[in-house]
């Protein structure tokens, strides 16, 4: 053994000194081979680095992966709506088909209560009238005569009156005889009386009390005008009228209604009218982006003996008449509810790499989160696994953070 390391120390001087020494030599008596010139070191001692030729500690441009660095300037500006996660209620609903049409509380009809001429037309389809507006002017013979009775009766009232008052200070005098006075205080009455029922005769013609009252103060020539008002504010959504056409008594001229709130007709079918009550709430949808919630105002208490369908009619908003009377609509009648913990708006949930995921903001900007899905109604979905109530995450427009994340991947692919 001394021997042997006795050898080994002179080998390792003598490769030393002569590093020229061949290799297969080297290798017979147990000498070290140098590396070769140029050659990389061992992987031992190299920088140890990612899979994509990184050195360890290097920046990645996009972040930790499901990150995406947004300040709150950012979010704002790219109209993403971040919200906490509360727990809801899922609604089932059954669609129902429905037709607009304008309420029935809301609308007028404008009748000729007697027969005429149409000397003006002030109003035309479609504008906007307020209460009281006049839309149309008539002559007629027969309110000429009604205003022409009315205006005696009040003349000879006033006549009346003043010889009412002359016996009766007569009588107290004991100049005249208290027959006399009995007599004009008779007439006094009758003429009031006639000037009464002029009155309601004009008021049935269509005539407010100041036009009544401000008969007296007018020319003969306008005696025979009938002014036809809108008796509300609202659209003109018919109009019969033409200058110059008779116009019968009874017949309807103008229509008017106020279409800010409009009604929607359903027909219910026999299996969904158990679930559906007055006072109901229902969702409104029709063409384009329309929405709207309303609230089922009358529920027919018979059915339509050959359908055995209800009829049903709900009341929604309808404020700048964006929706049109007429139109076709689907009304949405929940039919059952139930309460989950975790509730998620159908637009905060995104599909990436076949998974559904949501953003969860945090102090860098947002981060993605895979999540299970349970149950689901029209408008969001239940978490069962992944979310916690109280957790912000992106809940509008938030398929623009899917966009900007495929594009930071699609830019660190190699």
């Amino acid at each position: 053994m001394t021997l042997m390391a006795g050898a080994a120390l002179g080998g390792l001087a003598v490769a030393t000194v002569f590093p020229s020494i061949p290799e297969a030599t080297r290798n017979l008596v147990g000498l070290p081979v140098p590396p070769a010139v140029g050659a990389s070191p061992a992987p031992s001692e190299a920088a140890k680095g990612d899979g994509h030729g990184h050195a360890e500690g290097g920046d990645h441009a996009a972040g930790e992966e499901g990150h995406i660095e947004m300040t709150a300037e950012q979010v704002e500006a790219a109209g993403i709506r971040v919200a906490a996660v509360q727990p809801g209620v899922l609604v089932s609903r059954a669609a129902v088909p429905g037709v607009l049409s304008a309420s029935q509380d809301r609308q007028a009809r404008v009748t000729a209560r007697l027969g005429g001429i149409v000397s003006e037309v002030r109003r035309t389809l479609g504008e906007e009238v307020a209460k009281g507006d006049v839309l149309a002017v008539l002559e007629s013979r027969e309110v000429a005569d009604a205003k022409g009775e009315y205006l005696a009766a009040t003349r000879v009232a006033a006549l009346a009156e003043t010889t009412l008052a002359r016996e009766a200070r007569l009588w107290r005098q004991r100049i005249s005889a208290e027959q006399e006075f009995l007599q004009a205080r008779t007439a006094a009455e009758d003429a009031r009386i006639k000037v009464d029922l002029g009155r309601a005769r004009l008021a049935a013609f269509g005539l407010s009390e100041a036009e009544v009252t401000a008969l007296a103060r007018q020319p003969a020539t306008t005696l025979r005008r009938l002014e036809l008002r809108a008796p509300i504010a609202g659209r003109v959504t018919a109009r019969n009228a033409v200058l110059g056409a008779a116009v019968a008594a009874d017949a309807e001229v103008f229509s008017v209604a106020d279409l800010s709130t409009l009604w929607v007709e359903m027909t219910i079918p026999p299996r969904d009218v158990p679930m559906v009550r007055q006072g109901q709430s229902v969702l409104i949808t029709g063409e384009g982006d329309m929405h709207a919630e309303g609230k089922i105002i009358f529920l027919s208490p018979v059915l339509d003996p050959e359908t055995r369908s209800a009829r049903a009619v709900a009341e929604i908003p309808n404020a700048g008449g964006a929706r049109r009377a007429g139109g076709f609509v689907t009304a949405h009648l929940s039919t059952a509810e139930q309460p989950v913990d975790v509730l998620v708006p159908r637009d905060a949930v995104q599909e990436v790499e076949g998974n559904k995921v949501v953003f969860v903001r945090n102090e860098e900007g947002f981060e993605l989160r895979e999540v299970a899905l349970g149950r689901e109604d029209a408008n969001g979905y239940e978490v069962v696994f992944g979310l916690d109530a109280g957790t912000e995450i992106a809940v509008g427009n938030a398929f623009s953070l899917r966009a900007e994340l495929s594009k930071s991947e699609a830019g660190h692919a190699h």
